[in-house]
């Protein structure tokens, strides 16, 4: 399903009702942002990115730094989803790193 505008203020008045299911929605969004796919390829991108928690840009940004190195990023990537709420920070860096090596690993071919 394709993400459109407020979906971001929808997942937070369900996280404020204690109705939302954070896992799933969460990697929905995520996927969406790392794709950018949906709302998220629209111009309103930059707005709508400043209001998902910091845990889903993490996670977006390392879907889609592993999708640079051509990993296939289609699989169980729970993991991601773990790591990026343990440590969004870390897990950001880690998206850099991945799309730095990639970088130079595309410039040395």
């Amino acid at each position: 399903m394709p993400t459109r505008a407020g979906d971001e203020a929808a997942r937070a008045l369900l996280d404020e009702n204690g109705d939302y299911r954070a896992p799933t929605v969460d990697a929905w969004l995520a996927r969406a942002l790392a794709a950018q796919s949906g709302h998220y390829a629209a111009a309103a991108r930059d707005t709508a990115v400043g209001l998902l928690p910091v845990p889903v840009r993490a996670h977006a940004a390392l879907l889609a730094a592993l999708a640079h190195t051509g990993a296939p990023v289609d699989g169980d990537l729970e993991f991601v989803g773990r790591l990026a709420q343990a440590d969004p920070a870390a897990t950001t860096a880690l998206a850099a790193w991945l799309d730095t090596a990639a970088a130079v690993k595309g410039g040395a071919s």
